[in-house]
């Protein structure tokens, strides 16, 4: 064969290795295909204002939510259900709301969509530890050697500590009315009072801190707490799943392993 000939053909295959490099490359089984972006989880951040006594469970109910629910990050805010009232009323930025009570919420109507109810509760006393007053009822609050705190009556735990105290005719003068049930249980755990009127699932949580002592239905009142996304809310879809999730079973355990009635 002539040179000529054998050059033409190293020429030839040198070109066609050329051309199939690119396609092999291109071809690689490691390549990774882009992003679909319909299948990608949406980041949403979420800012929930909710009652003071619902700190701890919705810790664990929003790390579950967030667990469910990719892309979505959950912030909570916890107050006196007046004072988140009144952060809504001045617009702070939030979705959604669970408060403590349902006159609070019937106040921010026009700021809400329609409440839920997804939890109930109950008042109990809780006495410091040593208990040397021996408080065992209601009227034991009465006498004025034991230091009773209490929550200010327009906290929801406080209108309802004043409503079963007036029901049973029991007159008490606290030594501080507190902003929310939460600084109530403080007060007595730190042995500043020697009583305090407070949430059933709070004193649960304190343990052997303070005493717990129970009060009878017929001399009780129920406590609902409902949840309601907020018109300001630039993320309304999202924040009304997350009030709809509060109501399913999922979520309705996770508050009744805490101490919260069935609704």
């Amino acid at each position: 064969m002539s040179p000529i000939v054998i050059r033409r053909r190293t020429a030839a295959t040198a070109l066609t290795a050329a051309l199939l490099v690119p396609l092999a490359a291109c071809g690689k089984s490691d390549d990774k295909p882009a992003a679909d972006a319909s299948t990608t989880p949406k980041a949403v951040n979420l800012t929930v204002l909710a009652a003071s006594s619902l700190t701890d469970v919705f810790k664990t109910a929003g790390a579950e939510y967030e667990k469910t629910h990719p892309g979505t990050k959950i912030t909570f805010s916890f107050a006196g259900s007046q004072e988140l009232a009144a952060q809504v009323k001045q617009g702070a930025p939030a979705d959604a709301l669970v408060t403590a009570d349902t006159k609070t919420m019937d106040g921010l109507k026009a700021e809400t969509g329609d409440a839920t109810v997804i939890a109930k509760n109950r008042l109990v006393i809780a006495a410091t530890k040593a208990n040397p007053f021996k408080i065992d009822e209601l009227k034991d609050l009465a006498d004025t050697k034991i230091k009773v705190v209490l929550a200010a009556p327009e906290v929801p735990v406080g209108r309802y500590s004043k409503q079963i105290l007036d029901a049973q005719k029991v007159e008490v003068k606290p030594v501080s009315q507190e902003p929310n049930v939460r600084a109530v249980l403080s007060k007595v755990e730190l042995g500043e009072a020697d009583a305090g009127l407070v949430y059933k699932t709070d004193s649960a949580k304190s343990g052997d801190k303070v005493v717990t002592v129970d009060i009878p239905d017929d001399q009780n009142a129920v406590a609902s707490y409902p949840a309601a996304t907020l018109k300001s809310s630039k993320n309304a879809e999202d924040a009304a799943a997350f009030v709809t999730w509060l109501s399913t079973p999922e979520a309705q355990k996770i508050l009744q392993d805490a101490g919260f009635q069935k609704v």
